[in-house]
């Protein structure tokens, strides 16, 4: 994927369809509340859904096509190696936009009363064929280059969403994020932004991803242990500049400064909101919405050059 494209439009992408996803409308003659599951095959929710995904789908290609593509000289199909950029938080960006955004197709198919098998694989699917469309792009694109890396994170996603719902029927580990500002965006505004959205958006070293794990999932039935608390590992990097460089060297104050990436990982606890008891179908879509945003709390941090530290708050 170029690079101006996933840092811009990809993570609006990823969390617009959060937000789209769960609120689909339903149609004038539905008589389930709107956001309560069908039963049973709903086809005014069915065919909702499919309208609104072909639509946004036809919609997005053609305006990446004339909005971006379309400015850059095209080429016979290629690849790119991008795989040594930006410690591979790109890539980690990948499996998640795919896990998310097949989670959601999966669960409005489910939300129309698609039996599960079916939902699963035509809905479970989406975030695979939405990024590999854009992969194919890229590959006709002179300026780069289809990626093997992409291609090989988009499969991870969703695999890791349909694997997990072959195994045990339910979501036992989730992919989160979380984003805090660093310093270094004053250094390169133009690469990791110059405000507070773009910062979040395009700053990989305030960002980082985590595995969260609910506990309470792999124990016995009978267990009293809290059902929403999670423990999750993360991953980031520091001292990005630049994608491909591992030393970047900026002039400050006439002295030649030096910045070194390196990668940061992190254990800590966190929060499945979907796993708490509500009979709010409201509440319910709500907490499936958001529930891609890992919850602030201290944190363990491993790094090769600070070795192992404590983070009293860590987001």
């Amino acid at each position: 994927m170029p690079f101006s494209f996933s840092r811009f439009f990809l993570p609006a992408i990823r969390y617009g369809l959060f937000l789209l996803f769960p609120f689909i409308s339903n149609g004038q003659n539905d008589t389930l509340s709107f956001f309560a599951p069908s039963s049973e095959l709903n086809k005014s929710r069915v065919i909702a859904v499919a309208t609104t995904e072909i639509t946004g789908y036809s919609a997005l290609m053609l305006g990446l096509n004339e909005l971006w593509y379309k400015n850059y000289q095209r080429s016979s199909f290629h690849f790119f190696d991008d795989n040594n950029e930006w410690l591979q938080m790109d890539k980690v960006g990948h499996v998640m936009t795919a896990y998310y955004v097949g989670k959601a197709g999966m669960d409005v198919l489910k939300w129309g009363g698609v039996e599960n098998k079916k939902a699963l694989w035509y809905g479970g699917t989406l975030g695979f064929l939405f990024l590999t469309s854009i992969e194919v792009f890229d590959g006709f694109s002179a300026e780069w280059g289809a990626s093997w890396g992409d291609a090989v994170s988009n499969v991870a996603g969703t695999a890791l969403l349909i694997g997990q719902e072959y195994a045990w029927k339910e979501q036992r580990v989730l992919l989160k994020f979380s984003a805090h500002f660093t310093d270094y965006a004053q250094y390169r505004p133009s690469v990791l932004g110059s405000n507070y959205s773009e910062r979040i958006m395009k700053d990989y070293n305030g960002q980082t991803y985590w595995l969260s794990a609910n506990i309470y999932s792999f124990l016995k039935d009978e267990s009293k242990f809290p059902r929403w608390l999670n423990v999750a590992v993360g991953y980031s990097g520091e001292a990005m500049l630049k994608g491909d460089q591992d030393v970047y060297y900026i002039i400050k104050e006439g002295e030649n400064i030096g910045f070194q990436r390196y990668r940061q990982y992190f254990l800590s606890l966190d929060v499945d909101l979907t796993k708490i008891k509500t009979k709010s179908h409201f509440l319910r879509a709500v907490f499936g919405t958001f529930g891609f945003v890992k919850f602030p709390f201290p944190a363990l941090e491993y790094n090769k050059n600070d070795g192992l530290k404590m983070r009293p708050f860590y987001f």
